[in-house]
């Protein structure tokens, strides 16, 4: 880990520990700071995977976050974020995706089982033509190349690095900032480990993979979808575990769903 990564602020908070085989990135929040580590590398596209295990207990008000994010003001970013619960509720996973700055795309989920207990592995896939989100290899969530279609922009322009930070939301995070976070409780600590990334690194403003870059030279994800099993899998646990999607939401968008939503229902109509 110490080869991909480094801590990024709240120093004195985070902690890189070698457990045998194993190194840990381990991120704390209390009431003075929260903490983050971010990837040396750039990429654009690959498939990262890194396994997390997140704040024990009574975690209310805290957001623990891995994600992709570029640098500038118009940034592309793609969201994990898992914010935290009462003891005894269900973990939310919290996804997003900006193109140039805007997000307003937000997925939850309520996960299926305890993330607290052991690592679990949370990947996301992004290639030129999706975006994958994946739990413990079980696709939850894809993003569509739609920009062609619709003039929505699709994140194929902006390098970004990989992140995984801890910080205080508790205006918003449980329950719409209802619950608040217990400070008795700090600190709250989330660890990671195992990372890995089948990408392509941006390095002296040029990618690592050729323009011609097949699946053969880079790897299967460069053109990897769902495919039909996939979805179905991703069906089952939005059917099951979803809790949030802008796409359904007609009050926040009274004027009409975001195009990118309105293709994809057209598409699974036919």
């Amino acid at each position: 880990m110490d080869h991909n990564f480094e801590i990024t602020w709240g120093n004195s908070h985070a902690q890189m520990i070698k457990n045998n085989t194993d190194q840990v990135i381990s991120l704390s929040l209390d009431k003075a700071s929260g903490s983050s580590f971010g990837s040396k590398n750039q990429y654009l596209f690959g498939k990262v995977d890194m396994q997390l295990k997140l704040v024990h207990g009574n975690s209310a008000g805290t957001v623990t976050s891995y994600y992709l994010h570029s640098e500038g003001l118009t940034w592309d970013e793609i969201d994990f974020e898992f914010l935290g619960n009462v003891s005894g509720d269900p973990y939310v996973v919290h996804t997003n995706i900006y193109t140039q700055g805007k997000g307003n795309r937000e997925q939850q989920f309520y996960l299926w089982f305890d993330p607290t207990t052991n690592f679990h592995n949370f990947s996301i896939l992004w290639n030129p033509h999706c975006i994958i989100f994946f739990v413990d290899g079980i696709p939850i969530r894809e993003f569509k190349n739609y920009e062609s279609k619709t003039g929505v922009p699709f994140p194929s322009k902006q390098p970004m690095r990989v992140y995984g930070s801890i910080w205080d939301a508790e205006d918003w995070a449980t329950k719409g900032g209802v619950v608040k976070t217990n400070w008795t409780e700090a600190p709250f600590t989330a660890s990671f480990k195992n990372f890995n990334a089948n990408a392509c690194v941006w390095s002296y403003a040029a990618s690592s993979c050729t323009s011609n870059s097949s699946s053969s030279s880079v790897g299967e994800w460069i053109t990897q979808g769902l495919g039909a099993i996939g979805e179905e899998k991703m069906k089952l646990v939005q059917r099951n575990y979803m809790i949030y999607n802008y796409c359904t939401d007609m009050k926040r968008f009274p004027n009409g769903l975001p195009p990118e939503c309105t293709i994809s229902v057209t598409k699974e109509s036919k």
